[in-house]
């Protein structure tokens, strides 16, 4: 007998979620974010519909994952909590991370990076990845270096905005990707604004995917400089770690790194949209300075602030839609979902279901402090094997970026949207439009 296959939306069902759920996310830019995009979706509202229109969704089709009516592709939807688990949990295989759409995006910089890998490859690739940025170690190893130039790079941000009491998006964003080049590079790449332009060059292409060609001279440009970057790392960088790493064949160490100067970019945009809530709920930043106050760690272990990245990237997720290709059939209990069938997590509408979770719309860092959510789809660096390698030394990073910035130092939001912690938070965030009024925290306070 045969199986039977798995649910299948209505045409317009399809056509709702592609135009409300698809354009606007991939609108925003899936590898570098559009600013005009991001506050056009805020203005309208655009996320929270695209939860309001998955629910919807998801109440008309209760069982298994929802295969779309799509020309050419074979595409489904997970809308159950249990289905997340699974799919996260059989990856890579028979869920491989390496989907069509990201190989085409991701091929604009990094071809051969882990994330696009499959088979043998990937094991050695995703190997060298988790040794270099210490995947299982809540502090990487170098963290006695790479928290001092954190500090060093916001306490001279802080300065430099002293004198206009104002602190935009693109001065954090310069600040940001001057501890990026050094953490990544060392401190005699602080400066080389270059090595970011020419990246920033190519994941503006790689939004484009399939549609736009590759630019191969820029690309080979990128990877050479990286390279050389590896030829002569220095001491107390990841670069030094990758370079002293023992390889197996089919690695390219070369272009393993590109990903990290890509995954650091967004981190930065969660610190700064982090920093404007905390401006923004005082009960938040009270207890995000006592903790920083009190630190004995040298900012190496602050739950709390870790915590207030966690829902900070929960409630605006900088990667909204997870993506996964079937590499074989799969069973399923509502039906068969074939083989090369795209499947995508869209995880807002699981980080935002005030059905089942509590303050949903609110920021409530404690829920990353304690089991309440156990088990549900909460997944900012994805989760199961192919789990974000670089999520401890990202929120190692970030956490001591927020303390070193709010330590000595008050912020309100002098412009941008509006985040009254007494109503629901907007589903868009948009921190382009941001600019926070800084002053010294006594007067601040006062």
């Amino acid at each position: 007998m045969p199986t039977k296959a798995l649910p299948t939306a209505s045409a317009l069902d399809t056509a709702r979620l592609l135009l409300g759920v698809f354009l606007p996310t991939i609108a925003k830019g899936p590898i570098i974010r559009r600013p005009w995009a991001v506050g056009l979706a805020a203005r309208l509202d655009l996320d929270t519909k695209a939860v309001d229109l998955v629910r919807a969704v998801h109440g008309k089709y209760p069982d298994g994952p929802l295969m779309l009516r799509v020309p050419i592709r074979r595409q489904a939807v997970v809308l159950a909590p249990g289905d997340v688990h699974t799919v996260l949990a059989q990856s890579p295989d028979p869920f491989s991370p390496a989907s069509s759409e990201k190989r085409a995006a991701l091929s604009h910089f990094q071809p051969h990076n882990v994330l696009i890998t499959r088979g043998p490859e990937r094991t050695v690739r995703r190997a060298l990845q988790e040794q270099v940025l210490d995947t299982d170690s809540p502090v990487h190893h170098l963290a006695d270096r790479f928290v001092p130039v954190v500090e060093e790079e916001m306490g001279s941000l802080l300065a430099s905005v002293a004198s206009t009491g104002s602190l935009p998006w693109g001065d954090f964003l310069d600040a940001w990707y001057r501890v990026v080049r050094r953490v990544v590079f060392g401190d005699h790449a602080r400066d080389d604004t270059e090595l970011t332009a020419l990246i920033i060059r190519l994941r503006k292409d790689g939004n484009w995917a399939f549609l736009k060609p590759v630019r191969k001279a820029t690309r080979r440009r990128l990877l050479q400089r990286i390279g050389e970057e590896l030829a002569r790392a220095e001491p107390g960088s990841l670069a030094s770690v990758m370079a002293a790493a023992p390889t197996a064949d089919g690695v390219d160490p070369v272009q393993q790194v590109p990903q990290w100067l890509f995954a650091f970019d967004p981190a930065g945009m969660a610190v700064f949209r982090t920093l404007t809530v905390l401006a923004s709920h005082p009960g938040a930043m009270a207890a995000a300075r006592t903790e920083a106050d009190g630190d004995t760690t040298g900012r190496r272990v602050l739950p709390y602030l870790r915590a207030a990245v966690l829902e900070t990237l929960r409630l605006w997720p900088t990667t909204p839609m997870i993506l996964r290709q079937t590499t074989a059939p799969v069973e399923w209990p509502a039906g068969l979902m074939p083989d090369r069938c795209g499947v995508l997590v869209y995880a807002p509408y699981f980080h935002r279901d005030e059905r089942n979770l509590a303050n949903a719309h609110a920021f409530a860092p404690e829920r990353w402090l304690t089991q309440e959510d156990d088990g549900w789809p909460l997944v900012p660096f994805s989760d199961g094997p192919v789990v974000c390698p670089g999520r401890h030394l990202v929120l190692l990073v970030t956490s001591a970026a927020l303390a070193t910035l709010v330590s000595d130092t008050g912020f309100t939001v002098a412009a941008g949207q509006d985040l009254d912690p007494g109503r629901p938070l907007p589903g868009t965030l948009d921190n382009y439009s941001v600019t926070l009024g800084v002053a010294p925290r006594a007067a601040a306070a006062s």
